[in-house]
């Protein structure tokens, strides 16, 4: 069943949904995504950190991937489309890195991965078990010291004011630049449209593709993690003839 015909009117986030995502144009056979820089987030909020381990949840065609295995990481890129990977491992090899990521096929919301990672992050995801499940989920895959990024589509109708002082959330942050919308199980580094509009939100997204500041950093206002940093974000980003506004829900996280 597609998320057009789901009778709720909500996408299912499943890998059919990525797969016909991702696919090219139906007509004409090319790539109708369009490259855009990678998540500023990662130079703002883990570009002091000494390249380690990391993994990439939901690396759609590699753009934050790719980031981090130019600056030193050995990385693990997983998405559940495997069009994505595809052009993920070519965009790899083209960029002499093939030594320093790895791409894994994997349903994020089932996948048992027997390691962690001193780095995770996710931009963007949009898993079918819902944002916050899929959160705590990853988590569990941060090594004790490790770091957790979390980037996603902020739920709220009136996006880009600051947290104050909520489970030690720093507050000043302003907007970090620009990056995409919409992408395959996560990535960004590409624009599309979306598929449909069916169960959108408020916030222009699907529904269960956001989240809340709270929501979020509620997850970690337990034992063995401190956040570090929460704050929400507005941001344009040029696209061709096209502008967009982001409204983003941006979460780092320390495991103890």
């Amino acid at each position: 069943m597609h998320a057009e015909d789901d009778p709720r009117g909500q996408h299912r986030f499943d890998q059919e949904y990525w797969e016909r995502h991702w696919a090219p144009d139906a007509e004409t056979g090319e790539d109708a995504r369009q490259p855009v820089p990678a998540s500023p987030y990662l130079e703002a909020e883990i570009g002091h950190l000494r390249p380690s381990t990391a993994l990439d949840a939901g690396c759609g065609t590699g753009t934050e991937a790719l980031w981090l295995a130019h600056r030193g990481w050995q990385v693990t890129g997983a998405d559940i489309s495997a069009t994505a990977l595809t052009a993920a491992a070519a965009r790899a090899e083209a960029e002499g890195l093939t030594g320093r990521v790895s791409w894994t096929e994997a349903d994020l919301t089932q996948w048992e991965p027997g390691r962690m990672w001193d780095l995770v992050v996710t931009h963007y995801a949009h898993p079918d078990s819902g944002q916050l499940a899929f959160y705590e989920r990853i988590a569990s895959w941060v090594a004790p010291g490790g770091t957790l990024l979390i980037v996603g589509h902020l739920h709220a109708p009136h996006a880009g004011h600051h947290a104050h002082g909520e489970h030690g959330v720093d507050s000043g942050h302003g907007d970090h630049g620009e990056h995409g919308v919409e992408s395959g199980h996560g990535d960004h580094g590409e624009l599309r449209e979306h598929d449909g509009n069916a169960g959108q939100t408020g916030s222009g997204h699907p529904e269960g593709s956001t989240a809340t500041l709270a929501g979020i950093t509620g997850l970690f206002s337990v034992p063995g993690w401190t956040v570090e940093r929460g704050y929400e974000s507005t941001r344009t980003m040029e696209a061709g003839e096209r502008s967009i506004t982001l409204q983003d829900v941006v979460v780092r996280a320390t495991r103890t």
